[in-house]
């Protein structure tokens, strides 16, 4: 995990359908830098799970909802220290309208504000902090519907410019919704490589800056093998054909049903074999491996992947290391392998030892 001089923990509040990405980055990206996140709902505890919604904006009036990944609560709430915490997330979604009529939740909140520890809420989550009656005379941003209800209770309300907007007034910190292959494994080391200042760009053959990439939530529910519903779109922020390898510093593949059909695209497969014979960091996940297999660069090779992939990977002339837990991730030289998205906070520590990247509080 990342440097710390430090030790440092969070507390992320839960409740069913919380919007998935603004509860998994926060929560993978903060263990990549080292923090301890402890992820509690009132009324479950450790073990069990949140169910999330992946919220879209589709052209319609409003955004869209569809079910999201089984979010795995790894703490109880009910027994829980709150001032052993350096700081709070509130996710959005649909969660905070009713973790606003919880007292304990309102509590919990009104504990880290009253201390003067960051409390960082996105999207509709905002509606907990107007409950607990935390942001009169700050200045806040929301998702706009929230504009409303944050004024009456006493907010300066901040224009949000873009969808990423984020507004900090004292130790709260306030954001619009997330900024717009497996839903996770592209979203969280883009983003998490984004607020460590990394330039990221997100690409695709035969797209072009502003296009989008249809996502897919892969979960695991007691199945032989995972479940698959739609994810977000993801939008691109440059043009394949105008790429220069040279360029970059890092290559990052996640992972789902892309990597079947982009190994059969000879243009991927050159643009990785310029990284690893330059030896720059690659970063692959999941079924990301199967494009390193078809580009001919694990020979000799030790790494791990998702399970199924196995024989691509043995088959290729790498040495197999088995993922297990399966959120085990390996760093080879200039090659680091995960086998799924629980193991992003592994995936993106070890992506950023490679890069020199420390992150000290």
């Amino acid at each position: 995990m990342a440097n710390s001089k430090t030790h440092k923990s969070v507390l992320l509040i839960c409740g069913d359908y919380m919007e998935e990405y603004e509860a998994m980055v926060p929560f993978q990206a903060l263990q990549a830098y080292g923090i301890d996140v402890d992820a509690a709902c009132p009324g479950k505890k450790a073990g069990e799970f949140c169910r999330t919604a992946v919220h879209e904006p589709a052209g319609y009036q409003t955004y869209t909802e569809s079910p999201g990944h089984n979010f795995s609560l790894n703490a109880t709430f009910d027994e829980i220290d709150f001032g052993k915490y350096d700081g709070l997330v509130i996710p959005g979604g649909r969660a905070p309208e009713y973790l606003a009529m919880n007292e304990s939740v309102l509590d919990c909140v009104r504990k880290f504000a009253d201390a003067g520890k960051p409390i960082a809420s996105v999207c509709h989550g905002q509606i907990i902090l107007a409950a607990a009656g935390c942001v009169k005379g700050r200045k806040c941003t929301a998702y706009s519907p929230v504009k409303p209800l944050l004024i009456a209770a006493g907010a300066h309300w901040i224009e949000d410019q873009t969808m990423a907007t984020c507004v900090a007034d004292g130790n709260i910190i306030t954001g619009a919704t997330y900024d717009y292959m497996e839903d996770y494994e592209v979203t969280v080391p883009f983003q998490s490589l984004q607020a460590l200042g990394c330039d990221v760009d997100a690409v695709c053959p035969k797209k072009k800056a502003g296009d989008f990439c249809p996502t897919a939530v892969h979960d695991f529910e007691g199945d032989q093998t995972y479940s698959e519903k739609p994810g977000h779109r993801f939008t691109l922020t440059a043009s394949y054909d105008e790429l220069d390898a040279s360029s970059y510093d890092a290559l990052v593949i996640p992972g789902g049903r892309a990597p079947e059909y982009l190994a059969l695209d000879e243009t991927v497969l050159a643009l990785v074999k310029k990284f690893m014979e330059s030896r720059k960091p690659v970063a692959s996940i999941c079924h990301g491996q199967q494009i390193l297999a078809a580009a001919d660069v694990l020979k000799g090779k030790k790494c791990t992947a998702y399970p199924a992939v196995k024989i691509n990977v043995v088959m290729a002339g790498a040495t197999w290391l088995e993922p297990d837990p399966i959120d085990r991730c390996y760093t080879d030289e200039n090659l680091v392998t995960g086998a799924a998205w629980p193991g992003h906070p592994e995936f993106i520590s070890q992506l950023m030892a490679l890069l020199g990247i420390r992150v000290s509080f």
